[in-house]
């Protein structure tokens, strides 16, 4: 059973499929054991991802190493019909189509835990917002899952601190591989090339403003910067603060940036970070986009009620805002997850990284089965990801002697 915009789609789904996997090697590593060893044999997974090509590869993966896969999109707008038709034909349960409406998304998530998964792969807490507060009894059956982002790893310290959270999941999120890795350098240049290939418009020599200085923003920040921009932060950490003052940026509060900014970027899992008064002051052309996970930190609705008109711009993925003193403000996807709205996510490297960390955790999880809490990946599990990809950069490194094992042990 699937849920799908259009079967004959597939053939390109797969020639996606095929070019990302080609760019891939960790988890083709996996893969080839996955396909002989059936690691995950007698496994039931759900899978709440941005269904995208890399993400299809990964679904795939766990369905070679003999669990049955059912995934859904964990984004309205994130999933690619073509993928999604194509990752149907591959063996795995698919409920997606691009443009879900809120009831649709959550039918779909309903779907994939109809298959009262063993174990989990989240985007954001999707499926273990609902498992716990809709599908409770399905807790039972599930050994635990892994957390794909810093959204959904603070909803699950605060389940877990609690006592409610019903089985383990690893914070996948926390890890080395993947947060100095995909958030950094995977968001940095996602994101701009959703906002490019959306806007066509040249950010050299243009103010960006970028709302929060963790790790994704750190990405965002410095890749406009190597595209030529000014850079502003706006954060509500100190310390962060200071770091991107150090980094080379200018901080200031969000009022005050508002007059200045003529890119604006969300990064900071919070909600209404741009709101009703900042539009008031920005500049006639200002452009508005987010990545952070949930859709909630441009205040969509003020800006609707602020507008007495809409425009729409050179695609589906622009709404211009006129104001009343005549102002265009634009908007881009919706106000959702610009780099996967209006575009394809983070390049496949990238995304080996974390995908890899999924697979490996999961694979913990069925030799340990511990008890229900938020763990951290293994160290061995970051360490392995790390080298094979040194590996197939055909790279080398040092490593310590005995003797220098010895010296740092009596330090």
């Amino acid at each position: 059973m699937h849920t799908l915009r259009d079967l004959s789609l597939a053939k390109s789904g797969h020639n996606k499929m095929d070019w990302v996997q080609g760019h891939m090697p960790i988890l083709n590593r996996i893969r080839d054991r996955y396909q002989s060893q059936k690691p995950l044999a007698n496994q039931r997974v759900a899978i709440s991802l941005h269904l995208e090509a890399k993400t299809a590869v990964l679904a795939e993966l766990l369905h070679l190493g003999g669990a049955s896969v059912a995934i859904t999109s964990s984004n309205p707008l994130t999933a690619q019909d073509d993928v999604a038709a194509a990752l149907s034909e591959r063996g795995v349960e698919v409920h997606a189509f691009k443009g879900a409406t809120p009831e649709e998304f959550d039918q779909w998530h309903q779907r994939v835990l109809d298959i009262e998964p063993t174990l989990i792969i989240d985007d954001g807490g999707e499926l273990t917002d609902r498992l716990h507060n809709q599908r409770r009894k399905l807790a039972a059956t599930v050994i635990g899952g892994a957390e794909e982002t810093t959204t959904g790893v603070v909803r699950l310290k605060a389940l877990a601190r609690r006592g409610l959270l019903e089985y383990a999941m690893v914070l996948v999120n926390d890890a080395d591989m993947k947060h100095l890795f995909d958030n950094r350098y995977g968001t940095g240049q996602s994101t701009w090339d959703g906002i490019m290939r959306t806007t066509n418009l040249v950010i050299a020599g243009k103010t960006v403003v970028v709302a929060g200085y963790g790790w994704c923003g750190k990405g965002v920040a410095e890749r406009a910067r190597g595209l030529g921009a000014r850079v502003i932060i706006t954060e509500v950490n100190p310390v962060r603060a200071n770091e991107a003052l150090m980094d080379g940026h200018q901080v200031m509060t969000m009022a005050e940036a508002a007059k200045l900014g003529d890119y604006f970027i969300t990064v900071t899992g919070n909600y209404g970070v741009i709101r009703a008064e900042h539009f008031q002051t920005m500049k006639n052309g200002a452009l508005l986009a987010n990545a952070g996970h949930f859709d909630v930190e441009v205040d969509v609705k003020a800006l609707v009620d602020l507008a007495r008109a809409t425009k729409v711009g050179r695609g589906p993925g622009i709404t211009g805002y006129e104001l009343s003193d005549g102002r265009l403000l634009w908007l881009l996807a919706e106000g959702r997850l610009v780099n996967l709205a209006a575009g394809d996510g983070h390049p496949a490297e990238i995304m080996d990284l974390t995908f890899a960390l999924q697979a490996l955790s999961l694979e913990n999880l069925l030799k340990e089965r511990p008890a229900p809490g938020v763990y951290p990946v293994s160290k061995d599990v970051d360490h392995w990801v790390a080298t094979i990809r040194l590996e197939a950069l055909g790279l080398s490194i040092d490593h310590l002697s005995a003797a220098q094992r010895e010296y740092l042990d009596q330090s």
